[in-house]
């Protein structure tokens, strides 16, 4: 059995292109970004010009024609310098319109997507509800079919992207007497839509990427926006979940490489009592223990995104394989972010607690992966459950 952990030259190509861009052209806004949490209003166009909107789109809607895994290195690449913005590309390119991509009509594609791959276009996803959080299919966000269009009414909270959105797929209840099978899935383009209502929420980490609760008072859309068909929603958001647990691991894999690169010059560089901390057992513990969890967060996500791309339909959800695979990388991910975000602050002592210092963003940021996408409970208990249901062989 043979393990290849190698990337491709394209895979490198698009990871020394987007690195290139994350250093050149956000590094130097960062620390004023993250201050008054504020996302840079070109972002997904900047991002349209290097060609990585929209990787896994077909090239007739402007993407790239590639895979996860590519997605995956796109993200982490960005969050090598901001994990905040790397999971707003993620919240839009992957949550948003690569499910929409996925279930929408050839004529709502094409009508969407190629904005969507030039940065025009930025999406959000709306699952989460004020009284529906891991409970997603709890949701009570009601659509109700009025001649030939959907009234809308209810809320949706802590939605990445959502006061900035010019695109939103939704859920909303359509028959809620059949609980999961009364869900339908819809979007909307937000400017000048009328009872759409979106507050930002303030949050002390992933600044600069805006997230909103947005409030639907008879909203009216046409029926024709309704996406995958009638009470098919529950299927299309579980099926979804799977491909953003796995991308958005690159937010954490991003930020665990950045804590530990910046630790590492920090180290050699520092000198207490007459050397470099670089010297002492317990920093040199604490730079080891950092690279073994980040190069085992590595293979988790990548191996979950290149176990997605080989499959033919790449469909998750209950009773599947990806489920488990999806939900154990971004568990481990989040976790090892969090302790690995940790140690980089501790090494930096003082100055690891300072907003000038990157290391700080980065701590701040990575605790939200033990939360979004799904809590870290919510994903044991998928892995658990799918081991049960598999009673699991080694090699799977």
């Amino acid at each position: 059995m043979a393990l290849d952990f190698e990337f491709s030259p394209e895979q490198k190509m698009i990871e020394e292109i987007v690195l290139r861009w994350a250093t050149t052209w956000l590094e130097p806004q960062m620390e004023e970004l993250y201050e008054k949490d504020r996302m840079p209003p070109d972002l997904f166009r900047e991002l349209g010009k290097i060609g990585v909107n929209g990787i896994v789109f077909e090239e007739k809607y402007g993407g790239a024609g590639l895979g996860y895994v590519e997605t995956l290195l796109v993200y982490e690449t960005i969050a090598r310098v901001s994990n905040a913005l790397s999971m707003s590309v993620g919240a839009s390119q992957t949550l948003c319109f690569d499910n929409f991509r996925r279930n929408a009509t050839e004529k709502q594609k094409m009508e969407i997507l190629p904005r969507a791959c030039s940065g025009e276009y930025i999406g959000c996803l709306g699952i989460t509800e004020p009284n529906a959080g891991s409970d997603a299919m709890g949701m009570s966000t009601r659509a109700v079919k009025k001649h030939d269009r959907y009234l809308i009414n209810g809320s949706k909270t802590f939605i990445t992207n959502g006061t900035v959105a010019d695109f939103m797929l939704f859920y909303a209840q359509t028959e809620p007497s059949r609980g999961a099978h009364g869900i339908s899935a819809f979007y909307l383009l937000t400017d000048g839509m009328k009872g759409l209502h979106r507050e930002k929420i303030k949050k002390w980490g992933m600044r600069s990427s805006p997230t909103a609760l947005i409030t639907f008072e008879d909203v009216e859309i046409p029926e024709e926006n309704l996406i995958g068909g009638l009470n098919r929603g529950g299927a299309i958001l579980t099926n979804g979940l799977c491909t953003e647990r796995i991308t958005l691991s690159g937010c954490c894999l991003g930020s665990q490489r950045a804590c530990l690169e910046l630790s590492l010059k920090y180290a050699r560089e520092r000198v207490q009592f007459g050397k470099p901390i670089s010297s002492f057992q317990f920093i040199q513990g604490k730079l080891a223990d950092m690279y073994t969890h980040y190069m085992a967060s590595k293979w988790m996500a990548y191996s979950a995104a290149a176990y997605c791309d080989s499959l033919e339909k790449k469909v998750g959800g209950k009773g599947t394989d990806l489920d488990r695979k999806a939900a154990a990388a971004l568990l481990f991910c989040g976790e090892m972010g969090t302790k690995i975000a940790s140690e980089a602050v501790q090494i930096h002592g003082g100055y690891g607690y300072c907003q000038e210092y990157p290391v700080s963003r980065h701590y701040l940021d990575q605790k939200l992966w033990d939360i979004g996408a799904g809590t870290a409970e919510v994903r044991r208990m998928i892995i658990a459950r799918e081991l049960i249901r598999d009673n699991f062989q080694s090699g799977r």
